[in-house]
C-alpha cells in the first residue's frame, strides 16, 4: 500500500531532529528545576518553542505548519519527553488532538481560522472528559442546544490538559438526547476560550508532571456561533474524539519510551559513578539484568510505536495497534522506572535525586489517553470483531 502521507522530507526531519536534540539537552533539561519549583514552563522558553515551529509540527505548510506525518510527529514526542513532561504536554494537545481534529475533519473555513492559530502557538485545549464520564466518554452530560444561529453550551469537563492556559478548546457536547445511531449524540465545537459563560477551575495539584496543568472547565450558557460545529454536521463529535484518541495514544506511547530512555540513561550513569563492595555497582550482575531487561522493555515498545505509526501514515485503521502500542509503551515505561529507583537503592526514595520524579512522573501514562484496562478492552473488542468477520485476527 503507497503511504498516503510523505510527511516533511526526510534530510530536513532529520536536520530538524538533531537540533531538537540539542535544545533538549542543552536548555530543556537545564530549566527543569525551575520548571519544578514554579510549577510552569517559564516564558521565554514557550517563546523559543514557538520560534522553533513545535505547536504545529503537524499541521499543514499552508496553515503555518511544518507538515509532519505521524511517524515523525511521534518521533519528535519520544525527543521532547526525553526532557521534562510539561514540555511535550503543552505541545502535544496542539499537535496531536485539538488540531488534528480541525485538520481532518474540519470545513475549509475553520481549516483558515483556526489551524494557523494553533501552528502559531495559541495554546489549545481538548474538553472530553467529565465528572461522571471518563472512560464511558460517550456518557457525557454537557450539551448544546441550539439557539438561534448558533448553540448553548452547558455543562463541566475535568482534567482538562492545558486548560488554564488554552485560548482555543474543542469540546465534546450533547446535541441529541438519545444516542442512537451508536454515539450520534455527541458532536464536536471548536471554543474561543475567552468566550462569555467559560470558567476555568484552579489547577489541580497532581502526583507529578509539574509544569503540566488541568483543571475543570465549566459552561454556563456559552454562546457560540453555528461556524463552531465542527465539519458543519452534527453528532460526528464521538468519532471525531476517537480518531483524535488515536494520535493521544500513539503521543502517550511516545512518551513513555522517550521518559524511559531517560530514566534508564540515568540508572546506568548512576551505576557507573555508584561503588559498593570497592567497585562500580555496574558490575553486579543483578544490576546489569535491570538494565539489560529495561532496554528490552524500550526496544520493543519502540517497535510497536514504529509499526503503528507507519500503518497510520498508510491510512490503515489502528485503533488496536495504537491501542495497544500505548498499552505496552506506558506498562514499560512503569517498569523501567521502577527499575531506575531499585538501581539508585535508597537514594532512589529522596527527592533530590531524579528516579522518585520519573517514577511519579510515569504513572499516568497508564491512565490518561484510555487507562490500560480500557485499552485491553479496546483490543480484545477488535480481536473478537475481526475474528468474527474473517476468521482468523492475522
Amino acid at each position: 500500500m503507497a503511504n498516503v502521507n510523505p510527511g516533511m522530507d526526510p534530510e530536513i526531519f532529520e536536520q530538524f531532529l538533531e537540533q531538537l536534540r540539542r535544545y533538549v539537552r542543552e536548555r530543556l533539561i537545564p530549566a527543569e528545576d525551575d520548571v519544578i519549583a514554579n510549577d510552569r514552563i517559564p516564558d521565554d522558553i514557550l517563546d523559543e518553542m514557538r520560534e522553533m515551529g513545535l505547536f504545529g509540527i503537524t499541521i499543514p505548510e499552508e496553515y503555518g505548519g511544518a507538515g509532519m506525518n505521524i511517524s515523525q510527529y511521534i518521533t519528535t514526542v519520544m525527543h521532547m519527553a526525553y526532557a521534562s513532561p510539561a514540555y511535550r504536554s503543552t505541545v502535544s494537545i496542539n499537535i496531536g488532538m485539538t488540531g488534528s481534529a480541525i485538520k481532518n475533519h474540519g470545513t475549509p473555513e475553520q481549516k483558515a481560522e483556526w489551524l494557523p492559530r494553533i501552528a502559531s502557538g495559541e495554546i489549545a485545549c481538548f474538553g472530553l472528559t467529565e465528572p461522571g464520564s471518563g472512560s464511558d466518554s460517550a456518557a457525557m452530560q454537557t450539551t448544546a442546544v441550539r439557539d438561534g444561529n448558533g448553540y448553548r453550551l452547558n455543562g463541566t469537563k475535568r482534567y482538562i490538559t492545558n486548560s488554564p492556559s488554552a485560548r482555543i478548546g474543542l469540546i465534546m457536547a450533547r446535541t441529541s438526547k438519545e444516542a442512537l445511531p451508536k454515539n450520534a449524540h455527541v458532536s464536536a465545537f471548536i471554543v474561543d476560550m475567552s468566550t462569555p459563560g467559560i470558567t476555568v477551575g484552579k489547577p489541580d495539584k497532581k502526583m507529578g508532571q509539574s509544569g503540566a496543568h488541568i483543571a475543570d472547565v465549566i459552561m454556563e450558557d456559552v454562546h457560540i456561533p453555528g461556524s463552531a460545529l465542527v465539519g458543519g454536521e452534527e453528532g460526528r463529535g464521538f468519532q471525531i474524539a476517537m480518531q483524535s484518541l488515536d494520535n493521544g495514544r500513539l503521543s502517550v506511547a511516545g512518551m513513555g519510551v522517550g521518559m524511559g530512555r531517560r530514566a534508564l540513561d540515568t540508572a546506568i550513569r548512576y551505576a557507573n559513578e555508584r561503588k559498593a563492595f570497592g567497585e562500580p555497582i555496574a558490575n553486579f550482575q543483578l544490576i546489569q539484568a535491570m538494565l539489560a531487561d529495561s532496554e528490552a522493555d524500550l526496544y520493543a515498545a519502540e517497535c510497536m510505536v514504529a509499526d503503528a505509526c507507519a500503518r497510520a501514515d498508510r491510512g490503515e485503521n489502528i485503533q488496536r495497534k495504537a491501542a495497544a502500542a500505548k498499552l505496552f509503551s506506558s506498562e514499560a515505561c512503569g517498569r523501567v522506572v521502577d527499575r531506575c529507583v531499585q538501581v539508585f537503592g535508597g537514594a532512589g526514595y529522596l527527592a533530590e535525586y531524579p528516579a522518585e520524579r520519573f517514577f511519579r512522573d510515569a504513572r499516568i501514562l497508564r491512565i490518561y489517553e484510555g487507562t490500560s484496562q480500557i485499552m485491553q478492552l479496546q483490543i480484545a473488542k477488535h480481536l473478537l470483531r475481526e475474528f468474527a468477520s474473517e476468521g482468523t485476527v492475522w
